[in-house]
């Protein structure tokens, strides 16, 4: 099933079993010294359903499949976790913590906890291990602000007034995946630490006509670029449309389901749409699985939000 009416949906029993699956192929593992041979499972009518005990002489310690996880010692059963998490994940905008928590019948509070530590599970995934680009591949580069006002452009077309807004870099592979980061000021320095950490030399550079990729464009096979400010969008295989693409839905969720952002969530939001966009060739209950797999070790309490 890949809707709101599979079993784990409903049953925390049935929750806890499917996270196991997803947590554990091969078995039980112990989250506290890495033990899986010596594991087996509680069966008393004194302990709850899903609690193991490691046979590990040095260890000998009882957990369960959320110890280590974003979902450890909390009150919300882990069936209502699964509901927001599919629900997120098969939103292409997002839905708002508003909307989760009138859907899910918890309050508001308790839904901006749910969808900040799931936005959690989502960023810095696997993805993010491995370089950008390649022989034969064009990543487009391009940065987006968010918040502030924004006061116009000058004869050039050059924005002025940005100076209070929320600044993004993104990248995107043609065809394939993107990353967007948040950065104190867009300059050459910021855009090419970027740049150089993440994307392959091989890779073919394709950028707007911003200073701030003249000099790292040189480290890369090629650098092409349009003018955007003399009305130019593509010149053949040279545009950006495929990352203003990404930008467009970004900007519509931010601005039309989120509303308001924080600098210091800022991260969060961008791993969700990144993981979102990333995931855009499997079906939502796939890429619900896929998020839950980054629980672990990522545990964060009220204080740390």
């Amino acid at each position: 099933m890949s809707n709101l009416s599979a079993p784990y949906f409903h049953d925390p029993d049935a929750a806890r079993e499917h996270l196991e699956a997803i947590r554990w192929p091969d078995g039980a593992v112990c989250p506290h010294c890495g033990e899986a041979e010596k594991v087996y499972r509680i069966k008393s009518k004194r302990v709850r359903p899903g609690v193991y005990k490691c046979g590990k002489k040095a260890c000998r310690k009882q957990f369960s499949v959320t110890v280590g996880t974003l979902f450890e010692r909390s009150h919300i059963p882990l069936n209502q976790w699964f509901q927001a998490a599919y629900l997120i994940c098969s939103s292409k905008k997002g839905i708002s913590s508003h909307q989760l928590h009138r859907i899910l019948g918890v309050t508001y509070k308790t839904a901006w906890f749910m969808t900040h530590r799931l936005r959690e599970a989502m960023k810095d995934g696997p993805i993010f291990k491995e370089p950008m680009g390649g022989e034969g591949v064009t990543v487009e580069a391009d940065e987006t602000y968010l918040g502030g006002k924004k006061r116009g452009k000058n004869a050039k077309g050059v924005q002025y007034g940005i100076a209070d807004r929320m600044k993004v870099v993104s990248l995107v592979e043609r065809g394939g995946k993107a990353r967007s980061f948040y950065v104190d000021r867009v300059r050459s320095k910021s855009v090419r630490d970027i740049l150089v950490t993440n994307v392959e030399r091989a890779t073919a550079l394709m950028t707007d006509e911003a200073y701030h990729y003249r000099v790292v464009g040189k480290e890369f096979k090629s650098h092409d670029r349009v003018h955007h400010a003399a009305k130019e969008y593509d010149r053949g295989n040279a545009h950006t449309n495929t990352i203003e693409g990404f930008f467009s839905i970004f900007k519509r969720g931010m601005k039309g389901v989120y509303q308001h952002c924080r600098e210091h969530h800022l991260h969060r939001y961008l791993g969700e749409f990144d993981f979102r966009y990333n995931t855009r060739d499997v079906d939502d209950m796939t890429r619900t699985n896929a998020a839950l797999e980054g629980i672990a070790g990522k545990r964060l309490m009220y204080r740390h939000s």
